[in-house]
């Protein structure tokens, strides 16, 4: 028998011995590829694919552009139809430029010309970064903005005559339901603040809702906020109000302290309660620490069964805690919130001290009593305004 060559021998055990060609792809084809990759992760975590529009992000403009482009080139289409496992490439089609001679579509698919150095990639962003960038783009228009108009003035007020002071941002602890920012030149509103979770990395976050003085809003997490912060050179935080003591603007060593007046705001979910959670607000006096006072709020039916944070404080020196709630509850009984609730045995209770009625009409209040002049205005609910006797 004559001995087999190393060929045969492959044969005889069926090793396939046919000269194979390892398919490669070209820098351009992984590049689409990457592009089509990251609108998959725009549409994961918005639920929807990317749409044109002006009032749309930069990004989610870009990304819809690149979708289109995609689906009308033949090459560009086959090579990450295997990929489209969410049906991107037979959704519908939006209306764009098309003549776009070959550099202009390199550019609307991410793609970089062959002939550039890869040298020229500069201040390339981590995937971190670039998430967080794409939040902050992504603004919508705030619906119900007329609901924070006030607010936004307020702060302003605030800001001017020295109770409210702008300083570096520094802490992520800082960010909270109620917190305020100035971020892009802009006034930035924390409004509402979903449950803390823990991230992929080990981190805690949060999902926002933050509105701007602009009228747009944007939906992002609590750590890409802070990012943004960290890299506006300009960004701030805007301190909470410190309105000094009642009936005084300085105070002495002889002076008594009475206590405090505090305006609380629900955090109910209650239906009665939820929808007018900007405008409902409890005002009391109190000769301990607020933050005691409100420890065990979520029993406690005055507090309407809920948890509620502190919006404004006023101290009080050398004046009758009982006498000055009794007047405050007096010039605004038009607006007191009538409910009923049931406390944890089912007894029902009628809360007193809640309030409908703006935040900037608290502090107009507190000042009339300091000047003396709250004897000469009500409260008018139709225009939410203290007005004068006709």
């Amino acid at each position: 028998m004559s001995e087999l060559s190393d060929l045969d021998i492959l044969n005889q055990l069926g090793v396939e011995t046919e000269n194979q060609t390892k398919h490669t792809r070209t820098p351009r084809e992984e590049r689409i590829i990457a592009g089509f990759e990251e609108i998959q992760r725009f549409t994961d975590e918005q639920g929807r694919a990317p749409k044109s529009g002006e009032d749309r992000g930069i990004f989610e403009r870009l990304y819809a552009t690149r979708l289109e482009q995609i689906k009308r080139q033949s090459e560009c289409r086959g090579l990450v139809e295997e990929l489209d496992h969410q049906g991107l490439l037979s959704g519908e089609d939006v209306t764009f430029q098309t003549d776009l001679d070959d550099e202009a579509l390199l550019a609307e698919l991410g793609v970089k010309d062959e002939a550039s150095e890869i040298t020229e990639l500069k201040h390339v962003r981590s995937s971190s970064e670039k998430r967080a960038a794409e939040e902050m783009a992504n603004r919508d228009k705030c619906e119900d903005f007329d609901a924070f108009r006030p607010l936004f003035e307020r702060v302003q007020l605030e800001l001017s005559n020295g109770l409210r002071k702008t300083r570096p941002f520094e802490l992520k602890s800082e960010i909270q339901r109620g917190s305020w920012f100035i971020l892009g030149g802009q006034k930035a509103y924390v409004t509402e603040m979903g449950e803390l979770f823990t991230n992929g990395k080990g981190h805690t976050d949060a999902r926002l809702r933050v509105v701007f003085d602009n009228g747009t809003e944007s939906n992002l997490l609590m750590r890409s906020l802070q990012r943004a912060l960290h890299r506006d050179e300009a960004g701030r935080r805007i301190t909470d109000p410190n309105a000094g003591p009642l009936f005084g603007t300085e105070t002495s060593e002889q002076d008594l302290a009475s206590g405090t007046v505090y305006v609380l705001r629900s955090k109910s979910d209650d239906p009665q309660i939820a929808p007018h959670r900007d405008v409902l607000h409890k005002i009391g006096v109190t000769g301990g620490q607020v933050e005691r006072r409100i420890t065990n709020a979520k029993n406690d039916p005055t507090f309407l069964l809920a948890d509620v944070e502190i919006v404004a404080r006023y101290e009080l020196f050398n004046i009758n805690r009982s006498k000055l709630e009794n007047l405050i509850h007096k010039v605004l009984a038009s607006a007191r919130m009538n409910i009923q609730i049931k406390d944890r045995f089912g007894k029902p209770v009628t809360p007193r001290e809640w309030f409908l009625v703006p935040l900037p009409v608290v502090d107009e209040v507190i000042e009339r009593i300091k000047d003396g002049s709250i004897s000469e205005v009500y409260y008018d609910p139709e225009t939410a305004k203290l007005v004068g006797p006709e």
